[in-house]
């Protein structure tokens, strides 16, 4: 018994010594844009749209080649076949204001069931997800537009985020 003791003692003291020692590569920090993430991105919205946001807030105009400090503000185009977001930022990389709009987009689900409570047997046959991103006034606006069909009959409406007609 005493000698199983000892070996396992002696088997704990040696085996830290054979551990491996891992050197970490140079990670680099970008700053992240939390107040256009807070008030923008939602966990209701398409997953390609939350990815492009996300990339839009993640993006640091000063790691780019054209940047340079002549320059008070840089306006920068993302897009994916959905749609597309234009951004400005400024000379020190923050966000300014954003202007976005997708096409064809998964609805929400307090859309949806706005939509289906209101206009029931009505399709939608085209959506537009417009977003408008203001950080100096801590304000967004998210807008559907949406065209609904019911045989050869066509409507026409707006909603915002929570379903709410406009």
């Amino acid at each position: 018994m005493k000698k199983l003791v000892l070996f396992l003692l002696v088997c704990g003291l040696i085996t830290p010594v054979f551990a491996q020692i891992i050197v970490l590569d140079t990670v680099e920090i970008r700053p992240i844009k939390y107040k256009y993430l807070f008030e923008v991105v939602d966990d209701n919205i398409d997953q390609n749209v939350k990815n492009l946001q996300t990339a839009l807030a993640k993006f640091d105009v000063r790691k780019e080649e054209y940047y340079s400090d002549d320059y008070d503000n840089y306006s920068v185009t993302f897009r994916i076949p959905e749609g597309y977001a234009i951004a400005a930022y400024d000379e020190d990389g923050k966000l300014i204001r954003t202007i976005e709009r997708y096409k064809n987009v998964k609805l929400p689900l307090a859309v949806s069931q706005a939509l289906a409570e209101r206009f029931p047997n009505w399709a939608v046959d085209k959506d537009i997800y417009k977003v408008s991103y203001s950080e100096a006034e801590w304000d967004s606006k998210k807008i559907y537009k949406l065209k609904l069909t019911n045989g050869e009959e066509t409507v026409r409406v707006k909603t915002d985020e929570d379903g709410n007609f406009l």
